[in-house]
């Protein structure tokens, strides 16, 4: 239907907006409103804001009608609804795939009606970021459901779409609706209402524009599979997100080297020559931050160490590669552990004051503050210091009460300030002494000692192995957290030592291992070994 049509419409158009705060959902749906009221039609808009992320995302709801003009002006004047209903939502739009999943939960999006548009990108929730394990809901389920569940649906990454035009993902968002034909007007009708915006007008239209290209091209592309249109790439799992993109991947399987800087060039052509195929991703990945933390000669000990366990992958494994995969994550992850070091390092990066500032989009006339919300305790400062100043300092309870009574409220440090700058950086560069510091010499005792298990059961019972490597995963974090990980980690192995014999030990330590990512606590693994 085309705008100011007379044809007589039984109901409204009805369209429903889940974003997240910062996502410019209420600026998408004043374009929208108005678009509609310069088209001849009636247009309401209601919105209602959450609490808190991901419980707190608003949903704008709006409902367009046409005026018919059979009449007196506003004799046919319509009564809109303030809120979506179940079934009879048109068009759904999410900022986000998991919002597109609460819209299908909600049933908004039916599939004899609704057309779906969906940003495939995540925001996590906190439940899934503070998850001990690896809490992410399922991506590629959420996206089979949008299928299953939606008349058309169109999914791409526009949060991307957004960040590559250096504009907000409504403007994006705002583009595919207008690929998809759902509305009755023309794409100049949206571009319009975008310019009458007022703001941000070249790099909205920007967004728009390749969004626009991007549904246009999966609406013609109805009949064959919808991802072949876009490139939806969800559900991964490296060693760690964003480290390093697909297309890297694809080069480290066919030359390591071309991807590694030139002191790591020796370390990737060992990759080349000694680590199967399957690993090889991992194992640069592992290389490339063990230099990062500590040096080369670091990476070289890490490579060493997956070495060993790739010459008992070849002989006692069962062809999958899980245990050098699992072990060459696991083993980089441990050898990199947070402490006061590492985090002063990533925060006086120049790639992150960088990245804060993209994201804040600050120009040229304004002033960026980066505050910092610290609380080093005493056990942190002794794991940083050389292993006799660090015990010393754990044992003298005058110290520690005084480290635990100056640090007792937090620190705030500013970053962007020259101050507070310079004791981060200062506390950064004591990299080179780490390797005398007290945690340094107890973690690589740990990691030495877990990966003799491994080697030890690998050729009796590599399945066990394998669960034993994946054990590490328990380990993490810092103060409470990694107590309270190492802790669960020491009770899943003495519990091996009992049972290392048994058939079914395997998965015994794999149910032990699944109780302690449960909770932070270890309530359900302690409920488990009946302690």
């Amino acid at each position: 239907m085309k705008p100011n049509s007379k044809t007589p419409q039984d109901r409204p158009i009805t369209l429903a907006l889940l974003a997240m705060g910062g996502e410019g959902g209420g600026v998408l749906a004043d374009w929208a409103i108005d678009m509609a009221e310069r088209n001849g039609f009636f247009a309401q808009t209601t919105s209602v804001p959450g609490v808190a992320q991901r419980t707190g995302t608003t949903v704008y709801y709006l409902e367009f009608y046409p005026d018919d003009g059979i009449s007196r002006l506003g004799s046919h004047e319509p009564i809109l609804s303030t809120m979506a209903m179940p079934g009879e939502v048109d068009i759904v739009v999410a900022s986000e795939l998991m919002e597109a999943g609460r819209a299908i939960s909600r049933g908004f999006v039916t599939s004899d009606v609704t057309t779906l548009i969906t940003s495939t990108n995540r925001v996590y929730s906190m439940t899934e970021r503070t998850a001990l394990g690896d809490g992410r809901v399922d991506s590629e389920a959420i996206l089979k459901s949008a299928k299953d569940s939606s008349k058309k649906l169109i999914a791409a990454d526009f949060a991307k779409v957004a960040e590559d035009s250096s504009s907000v993902i409504s403007a994006a968002l705002f583009g595919a609706l207008a690929g998809s034909n759902a509305l009755p007007f023309g794409k100049e009708h949206f571009i319009a209402a975008i310019e009458r915006g007022g703001v941000g007008v070249k790099s909205s239209i920007a967004a728009f524009e390749k969004s626009f290209e991007i549904a246009s091209a999966l609406i013609k592309s109805e009949g064959k599979t919808q991802s072949s249109a876009v490139s939806v790439q969800i559900g991964s799992k490296p060693v760690n997100p964003g480290e390093i993109s697909q297309e890297e991947q694809s080069k480290i399987i066919n030359d390591p080297t071309s991807v590694v800087g030139y002191k790591l060039t020796n370390l990737a052509a060992q990759v080349k020559s000694e680590v199967p195929e399957s690993a090889r991703v991992m194992v640069i990945n592992g290389i490339k931050r063990t230099a990062d933390y500590q040096s080369t000669k670091y990476a070289e000990r890490y490579l060493s160490r997956v070495l060993e366990i790739a010459k008992i992958e070849a002989q006692d494994g069962n062809g999958s590669g899980r245990l050098l995969n699992e072990t060459a994550r696991y083993t980089a992850l441990w050898m990199t552990y947070e402490d006061t070091i590492r985090v002063a390092d990533l925060k006086t990066r120049r790639s992150r004051f960088q990245r804060v500032n993209a994201e804040a989009r600050v120009n040229k006339e304004q002033l960026m503050e980066v505050r910092e919300y610290l609380h080093p305790m005493s056990e942190e400062i002794a794991d940083t210091l050389p292993t006799p100043i660090g015990k010393w300092i754990l044992r003298t309870k005058v110290v520690t009460r005084s480290i635990e009574k100056i640090t007792a409220n937090g620190m705030i440090l500013n970053t962007a300030s020259i101050g507070g700058y310079l004791l981060l950086y200062t506390l950064a560069r004591l990299k080179p002494i780490r390797p005398r510091s007290l945690r340094f010499n107890l973690e690589q005792e740990r990691i030495d000692s877990w990966l003799g298990r491994i080697k030890t059961l690998a050729s009796t019972n590599y399945d066990l192995a394998c669960e034993v490597a994946e054990c590490a995963n328990v380990i993490k974090g810092y103060g409470d957290t990694h107590r309270n990980g190492w802790r669960n980690f020491t009770f899943i192995m003495d519990e091996l030592d009992r049972i290392a014999a048994n058939t079914d030990a395997a998965v015994r330590v794999k149910d032990l291992r699944v109780a302690a990512l449960a909770d932070e606590d270890g309530i359900k693994l302690r409920a488990l070994l009946s302690l």
